[in-house]
C-alpha cells in the first residue's frame, strides 16, 4: 500500500499538481471522457486545485473552469489550459451560488472531490459525506445543462445505495467509480452521471 501511495505521490509532484487526487479524476477521464473541449466546468470543493488544473486542461483554453471553496488558496493552471475563476465560499449558502450564477449560469460538468472534517466516527462521517454529496446534486439539479455530466465523491455506508438511487433518474447513464488511486483502505468511492436529463417535475 505504502508503495502505491508513495508513486501517486510522487507522480503528483513530478507533473506539477498540489495533491495526488488528480489521479481520480484523470482515470473517470480517460474511461469515460466526461470532459470535452470548450466545457464549462464547476468544481465543487476545489483546493488544493488539482481537479481545477486537470479540468482547464482537458477542456482547453475555449473552456471555463469555476472553482469554489472554504479554504482560500492561490490556484495556478497550467499553459494551453480554459480561464478559471476562483470563488472562496460556501457552497451550502444561496450566496455563493448567486456569485456562481453571475459567472456562468449552465455548466456542462460539475465535478466535487469534497469530503467532510472526519471525526474518527465513521457513522457520522459517511453522513456528513451524504450531505455534501446531496448538495452536489441539488447544484446539479440546477445547474448543470441538458446532456451534462456530474462525478461526485462520497463515502460508501449504509445510506450509499439510497444516494446512488437518487442520482439514477437524472442522467442517461450512472456509475459507480473505486479510482485505482484511491488508497486501498478508504471508503471513498465516486458516482458518475452521464447525460443530464430534466426529471418530469422539473422546469
Amino acid at each position: 500500500m505504502k508503495e502505491v501511495q508513495d508513486h501517486y505521490f510522487k507522480k503528483a509532484k513530478k507533473e506539477g499538481y498540489p495533491a495526488r487526487s488528480v489521479y481520480k479524476l484523470e482515470e473517470a477521464q480517460q474511461k469515460h471522457g466526461l470532459l470535452k473541449k470548450g466545457d464549462t466546468v464547476l468544481d465543487l470543493g476545489c483546493q488544493p486545485g488539482s481537479w481545477s488544473m486537470y479540468a482547464a486542461q482537458a477542456v482547453g483554453p475555449q473552456g471555463l473552469v469555476v472553482g469554489v471553496d472554504l479554504n482560500f488558496g492561490q490556484i495556478n493552471t497550467k499553459g494551453n489550459s480554459a480561464r478559471f475563476t476562483f470563488l472562496h465560499g460556501d457552497i451550502m449558502t444561496a450566496e455563493v451560488l448567486d456569485k456562481v450564477r453571475t459567472i456562468c449560469p449552465e455548466f456542462a460538468v460539475i465535478i466535487s472531490d469534497m469530503a467532510p472534517r472526519t471525526t474518527g466516527n465513521k457513522w457520522a462521517d459517511q453522513q456528513h459525506s451524504l450531505d455534501l454529496s446531496r448538495r452536489v446534486l441539488a447544484i446539479a439539479q440546477e445547474m448543470l445543462r441538458l446532456g451534462g455530466n456530474f462525478y461526485c465523491k462520497v463515502f460508501e455506508g449504509e445510506d450509499f445505495k439510497a444516494f446512488v438511487d437518487e442520482v439514477r433518474p437524472h442522467f442517461n447513464l450512472t456509475k459507480i467509480v473505486k479510482p485505482k488511486s484511491s488508497r486501498p483502505e478508504s471508503r471513498e468511492v465516486f458516482v458518475l452521471g452521464m447525460g443530464f436529463k430534466k426529471m418530469q417535475n422539473e422546469k
